[in-house]
């Protein structure tokens, strides 16, 4: 894998999976349950905000609860799928989150939920995020962690090694708690703080699992990703790896799913 991080990703195969997931009806449970807990933090914060811009709205939870909030007076939603942004989202503007193409010190608040996992120069990224924000704006953030589908990812390594004596990446690399809020203070923001929480979902088997994924729009978009699908004895032994690793008692399969939320203030 090229230790470039421009180009980590193929950003047009990224759009195209949230383009499907959009026009598939959308796998939102994972977006809806991040972006209530992200409001929970804002209801937190005693100050008003006018203006708002939600990178990354996916179904749009995060924008119709920014919307019905006193005080606001508009939302923007910036998404590289225009799939996701026909749903009547605030002020829609598609854009990618590596380049955010908005001037300086235009809003009082950013929230972004589970799309900064997708940008290769997370620096860069936040940087950009807090040159948009007015002093004194706020910036909410989540995004996916290490942890995340370490199931999945145990069971596709050891049956890919096993039946085709290598082994491709599936799952993009995450950034770890430890780092982001250094992240977020090397980007200029004032107070910064980061958590991270598990939300574990169950699932039948690992197909399963995996049609989750490609609903929600978030499966592999890496420039190193293998370009043909997985064989038949592979993806089965997969799915016994997973069961015999991490099988629950009722038959059912966990997925961890671990989130950084990030905090920051434009000074």
């Amino acid at each position: 894998m090229s230790a470039d991080p421009i180009t980590l990703f193929d950003r047009r195969a990224w759009r195209m999976h949230r383009d499907r997931a959009a026009r598939s009806g959308c796998v939102g449970f994972l977006h809806a349950e991040v972006a209530e807990r992200l409001i929970e933090r804002l209801d937190d914060v005693r100050r008003d905000f006018h203006t708002a811009l939600d990178l990354g709205p996916h179904s749009g939870a995060i924008s119709r609860a920014l919307e019905r909030r006193p005080g606001i007076e508009r939302v923007v939603a910036a998404d590289p799928s225009t799939s996701f942004l026909k749903g009547g989202l605030g002020t829609p503007v598609a854009a990618d989150p590596e380049l955010v193409p908005f001037r300086e010190q235009c809003f009082d608040l950013v929230v972004t939920a589970l799309a900064l996992h997708w940008v290769g120069d997370l620096p860069g990224a936040l940087i950009q995020l807090r040159r948009v924000l007015r002093p004194g704006g706020l910036f909410l953030g989540a995004m996916l962690g290490g942890a995340t589908l370490v199931e999945l990812r145990t069971a596709l390594f050891e049956a890919e090694l096993t039946e085709e004596g290598g082994v491709s990446p599936h799952v993009s690399p995450a950034a770890d708690l430890g780092d982001v809020a250094g992240l977020l203070l090397r980007a200029g923001f004032a107070m910064p703080v980061s958590d991270a929480e598990t939300i574990t979902a169950t699932y039948a088997d690992a197909l399963s699992l995996m049609r989750d994924l490609r609903g929600m729009g978030e499966t592999n978009a890496l420039n190193a990703r293998r370009r043909t699908p997985l064989r038949r004895s592979t993806f089965a032994r997969a799915a016994a790896v997973y069961h015999e690793k991490f099988g629950l008692p009722d038959g059912r399969i966990p997925a961890t799913f671990e989130i950084l939320f990030l905090t920051g203030w434009s000074p």
